[in-house]
């Protein structure tokens, strides 16, 4: 058909990022570059993938269609071709907020008993580089919803609210959840913990800003911008002179996963969950994501 992976790499950047010049950084190329490679993409596959405007880009329904599709296929394509390194780690992703204690233990002992290293590494995507074949095993919060992946709960953490000290509830000590979902919440869309889906339907906060990593996220409330909603153990640190936390006693329990590839994967996950579940007392159960 003529299709060249560098157009179907573009169309999934312009996708992710819907908007041309930070895709087109993205891909390293000029934004005409880029819009070429989309358009010749379209008339090659004979289908309209964009609704363009002067500023915003949209996914038509069979865009949407390819994107489901290629959002997996082209990661593990370029995993396939990548060269492979001299030197054999077993690689451990996360996209935030990577936790203490029991995960360094976890490594060392992983370390010890087979030889390898382990490398742990930030990524700001959804499942952290499992899915694009960048990471054997990741530590997210949250609910994580994804074909072909195992996700293993292994703990749950309280959640607290972040509020700038500039915002007229820096000043008290706890929040309500109903309270939040009257005021607008500040979302990190690709990595966060906290969506309206935590909210019933009807009764859920209005959106004052969606980011796309941590700190993008921390910024904008420490801007007043909004309230968020992240785990307690965010709250214990100290992030940021212009962020104050509060408790939310009646806030739903953040779940902390352990995410690997169905079978496929590294030779040696079942080793490292096995060690990581007796870290935490070993009761969890993977689930179906």
């Amino acid at each position: 058909m003529g299709i060249e992976l560098h157009h179907l790499r573009g169309f999934l950047a312009l996708a992710d990022e819907k908007h041309f010049t930070r895709a087109a950084k993205r891909m390293n190329v000029s934004q005409p570059t880029l819009s070429r490679n989309i358009k010749r993409l379209e008339e090659l596959l004979g289908r309209r993938l964009l609704e363009r405007t002067t500023r915003q880009v949209h996914l038509t329904a069979e865009g949407e269609s390819l994107y489901e599709q290629l959002r997996f296929l082209i990661p593990r394509l370029e995993a396939v071709l990548r060269p492979q390194a001299d030197d054999e780690t077993f690689r451990v992703g996360f996209a935030w907020g990577f936790p203490t204690g029991w995960p360094q233990e976890v490594i060392a002992g992983f370390e010890e008993a087979t030889g390898l290293s382990v490398r742990v590494h930030r990524h700001d995507a959804k499942l952290a580089g499992v899915d694009t074949g960048d990471t054997d095993v990741a530590i997210l919060r949250g609910r994580i919803r994804a074909p072909d992946v195992e996700v293993l709960p292994l703990l749950h953490e309280r959640r607290v609210a972040a509020v700038s000290t500039r915002s007229e509830l820096a000043g008290r000590e706890e929040i309500s959840w109903q309270e939040i979902a009257e005021l607008g919440l500040v979302i990190n869309e690709v990595s966060g913990t906290t969506d309206l889906a935590d909210w019933p339907v009807g009764n859920q906060p209005g959106v004052s800003v969606v980011c796309r990593n941590f700190d993008e996220w921390l910024e904008a409330v420490a801007a007043n911008k909004g309230v968020g909603v992240v785990p307690e153990f965010v709250g214990r640190q100290h992030i940021h002179s212009f962020v104050s936390f509060l408790t939310i006693p009646d806030a739903p329990l953040v779940p902390l996963n352990l995410v690997y590839s169905r079978p496929g994967g590294h030779p040696l996950i079942p080793r490292f969950v096995a060690m990581a579940q007796g870290a935490v007392g070993g009761t969890a159960q993977a689930v179906d994501a």
